[in-house]
């Protein structure tokens, strides 16, 4: 993430930051072996304070896809993925320099490293674009990693808002998604108790606590 206390949120798309990128993708790197974790999200940063996000574009787009080579350089030697998460600039971040989907898929495509995805994050895509169905198969070959929250509030998916997480889920499934679903929520209360959408969708679909099936047993 760089210096958050400076104000950073990442560092592979910022001008003159290249070797403090380096450092912390390597820190990244020994804990993620340390835990097991084969997939690493590389944070892009934030335009930098009173520039106008226009005249740096370029410059930054330029930063990015140097350091994300040398990124996925590293982490082949490794096993691991690169993630690339697009967080929208209309609520959460105005300063985030990588906001859409569509962008990190140019982004991507430039690069052309295999190990290099798109960490797509349903709430911050639905406030950017919307189109959640056509989104997610569109760019589903490019996922490397799901990400959930109810819309606007941030919530569990069964909180109210504007999005349908049981027809997403199906959605899903039928594109034949086999990673993990991120719950990147703030839970209104309680943690196990705002779990309860979960074992509901789980009865819904059949299954037992744990989504093992109750045929099976």
């Amino acid at each position: 993430p760089g210096d958050q206390e400076a104000g950073e949120l990442g560092l592979a798309a910022v001008p003159g930051r290249q070797a403090a990128f380096r450092q912390g993708l390597e820190a990244a790197v020994n804990y993620a072996r340390a835990v097991g974790c084969p997939r690493i999200h590389v944070m892009a940063g934030r335009v930098p304070l009173g520039t106008d996000r226009a005249a740096v574009a370029g410059e930054m787009e330029t930063t990015f896809i140097e350091n994300l080579k040398y990124t996925a350089d590293l982490l082949s030697q490794e096993d691991m993925i690169g993630l690339l998460e697009p967080i929208n600039s209309r609520i959460t971040d105005p300063c985030y320099y990588l906001n859409t989907p569509h962008q990190a898929a140019a982004i991507l495509e430039k690069v052309g490293r295999p190990n290099l995805k798109l960490q797509l994050d349903l709430f911050h895509c639905q406030i950017m674009d919307g189109n959640l169905s056509r989104n997610l198969e569109t760019y589903f070959p490019l996922i490397g990693h799901i990400q959930i929250a109810q819309v606007p509030g941030r919530h569990e998916p069964d909180s109210p808002g504007e999005l349908n997480f049981p027809y997403i889920f199906e959605l899903l499934e039928s594109l034949g998604y086999t990673g993990y679903v991120g719950c990147e929520y703030a839970p209104k209360g309680d943690t196990l108790e705002g779990l309860g959408w979960l074992r509901s969708y789980w009865e819904s679909r059949g299954l037992q606590h744990g989504g093992t099936s109750k045929a099976a047993k």
